[in-house]
């Protein structure tokens, strides 16, 4: 049977019931005038946010020299917010481009970090050669006044505008830019619904117990913000396993939602903080930075520091039915959890089910979860 279609009169005003949600206003505004708003603390670019910066000195400077060409550039996004300041949401490559070449740029998250009063060597201009090798100050009068007075479109999501509609549209306009990890986008966006949770994992994420554990992580992962990810899972996992059906990436991106969403029930924080801080002080005490380690194929009595994301689902769900049992002071309990997380990382059942990709699915889930659960078991009989 066809699917009746909807009156074009009942899509009108389903559309028009939404945008009444966003209030918006477009401005002309030079980057010397976003260079002073910087400086004054008018434009916020937060902590998170900042993070994504991630353009190559050689695509700062090709942008320098696309707005020498007075070449046309996309606009900047900006949510307004309650005291009259703006948050930037997209832009940020541009902006801090613009920032790093005045130098009024902080980035110390780069591989080659920049600090507040560097400057930008303009390198790899490929219209324009004769730019290489020079800094704002070689440039010259005429072409440091034009730079100045280069104009971007700004979009202003007006205060009063709907949490929700802010959310999505950072969500649309960031989704699917390939430099940008899923959790990158996650932090930065869920601040639009509400900062609460985003806030709650970036805190945790510093906790020591947890940074023994995951120190084996690769700087690039550390840039992706796969820590905080982590983080992210655990709790997705723990408190909403049921709602897993396949897509683990869609599947944490709609609990952080549905925690952050200014309407629901949120979280109780200071329980899940004393969950998370038990867990990891349990790891962190026992195998510390072997925790998510896997059994070393030219060693196999022994185990790699390397980080598997199985063994992280395994360990810290496997632990939860049996956490209130556990003192971490009971020094005897704690060496008997040792040697048994070791026992079962290298046991072969184990090494089958947590070794491989193609993982992800709620049946396997359920099967490396319990077989910790089970071994944890024999210690309490």
């Amino acid at each position: 049977m066809a699917k009746k279609k909807e009156p074009a009169v009942s899509l009108v005003s389903a559309i028009e019931a939404k945008s009444k949600n966003a209030h918006t206003q477009s401005l002309d505004l030079s980057f010397n005038e976003i260079l002073d708003m910087k400086k004054a603390g008018e434009i916020d670019i937060s902590p998170d946010f900042q993070r994504l910066f991630v353009w190559s000195e050689g695509a700062r400077s090709r942008f320098i020299e696309s707005l020498l060409l007075e070449m046309p550039i996309p606009p900047i996004y900006v949510v307004e917010e309650d005291d009259g300041k703006y948050l930037l949401i997209d832009g940020l490559q541009r902006i801090s481009s613009y920032l790093h070449l005045r130098g009024e740029l902080e980035a110390l998250h780069l591989e080659t970090p920049v600090k507040k009063g560097d400057r930008l060597m303009l390198q790899d201009c490929d219209i324009v050669p004769e730019l290489n090798g020079k800094t704002f100050e070689d440039l010259g009068t005429a072409l440091q006044i034009r730079l100045k007075r280069s104009f971007v479109r700004v979009e202003i999501v007006r205060k009063g505008s709907n949490a929700h509609f802010k959310y999505h549209m950072f969500k649309r306009l960031n989704t699917g830019g390939a430099t940008l990890s899923t959790q990158q986008i996650r932090n930065c966006t869920i601040r639009l619904l509400n900062p609460k949770f985003i806030d709650f994992i970036d805190d945790l994420s510093k906790e020591k117990n947890f940074k023994i554990c995951v120190e084996s992580l690769t700087y690039q992962q550390n840039l992706d913000a796969f820590d905080k990810e982590l983080i992210l899972r655990f709790f997705s996992f723990k408190n909403n396993r049921a709602a897993f059906k396949h897509d683990v990436g869609d599947f944490m991106t709609e609990y952080m939602e549905y925690v952050s969403d200014p309407d629901g029930p949120g979280m109780e924080y200071d329980h899940e903080k004393n969950v998370f801080l038990k867990t990891f002080q349990i790891l962190g005490e026992t195998l510390a930075e072997y925790a998510f380690g896997y059994q070393n194929k030219k060693k196999p009595t022994e185990l790699t520091r390397a980080f598997g994301i199985y063994h992280y689902e395994s360990l810290t769900l496997g632990l939860q039915k049996r956490l209130d049992n556990i003192d971490p002071k009971d020094k005897k309990l704690m060496a008997s959890l040792n040697t048994l997380f070791k026992k079962i990382k290298l046991d072969r059942k184990f090494v089958g089910i947590t070794t491989g990709g193609g993982r992800n699915s709620p049946g396997l889930l359920k099967e490396r979860i319990k077989f910790v659960e089970d071994k944890i078991e024999t210690l309490f009989k």
